[in-house]
């Protein structure tokens, strides 16, 4: 399931309200603030963690190496939180709910962008994603093994836990600076900084609706994020475009590269092996 959902660029709207739930944990949002770069340089932020999310699934032997990599990379962020409290970003618990919240911003994002996943398919995905918390370099101690030990688990953090910390405002407010886009080609980046001032306000604004909209909406109440009835029947008529243009798209349009190479390689080795 996570081979056909990863490399969709419908996973890049799922990404916003799953970053969100992460730093709503004082701990993981004392950590990005005190030491990622998502102010001074979001555009390449986003791109490396999403680089890296895709190795996960589509990197073979690469996908562990990247998990070593990561926990590296995190071995010296630690300090206080807003609470006065010490925090490490390898502490269990806190690495762990950064990758749980994968699992239910999937499962509820597929109501509005795809095809509701039936329980069969609920408990694939989690499977699945179990293995990416294993890639990662958390023990299985640490995570629920079950569904039916991940929601218990989830709404514990969510009712003790989640709060909305200075991150999670930053992320969502739509007065905050945000420069333009300097990835992909330079044509492309010299348009997009003509057009930034008129665009930006209609971006941030976007991003804002699905952050919160595709957030589960019990994340969403232990955050304390408004969302009323008028934003839900937008959200629905724009996931019934999503739905319906996306899966006609050719797969140059409708995954990302590294999906795309690694879904050509796996065409390859069944050729190869049909072949013999």
């Amino acid at each position: 399931m996570l081979w056909s959902m990863v490399g969709d660029i419908r996973m890049l709207l799922t990404l916003p309200p799953a970053l969100t739930m992460q730093v709503a944990h004082p701990a993981v949002g004392a950590g990005v603030d005190d030491h990622s770069v998502f102010r001074t340089d979001p555009w390449g932020r986003g791109e490396r963690s999403l680089a890296s999310l895709q190795l996960w699934v589509y990197g073979g032997a690469g996908a562990a190496e990247e998990g070593r990599r990561l926990r590296q990379l995190h071995r010296t962020i630690q300090g206080t939180d807003a609470h006065g409290r010490r925090y490490h970003a390898l502490t269990p618990a806190y690495y762990a709910w950064v990758h749980a919240t994968g699992y239910p911003v999937f499962r509820h994002a597929q109501q509005y962008l795809g095809r509701p996943f039936t329980e069969a398919q609920e408990r694939r995905l989690y499977a699945e994603w179990l293995q990416v918390g294993r890639v990662l370099g958390i023990h299985d101690r640490d995570m629920p093994q079950t569904i039916e030990e991940f929601w218990p688990y989830y709404r514990k953090v969510l009712e003790n836990d989640l709060e909305a910390t200075a991150v999670v405002r930053e992320l969502i407010a739509t007065d905050q600076p945000v420069p333009a886009p300097d990835r992909g080609p330079r044509w492309l980046r010299l348009l997009l900084r003509l057009v930034w001032p008129w665009l930006r306000p209609r971006f941030v604004r976007f991003r804002r609706f699905v952050t919160i909209g595709l957030m589960p909406p019990d994340a969403r109440r232990a955050i304390g994020l408004e969302w009323t009835d008028a934003q839900e029947r937008r959200l629905r008529r724009f996931g019934r475009v999503v739905r319906t243009v996306v899966p006609v798209l050719p797969e140059r349009l409708r995954f990302m590269p590294v999906a795309r190479r690694a879904r050509r390689a796996a065409r390859r080795r069944r050729g190869a092996a049909a072949g013999t």
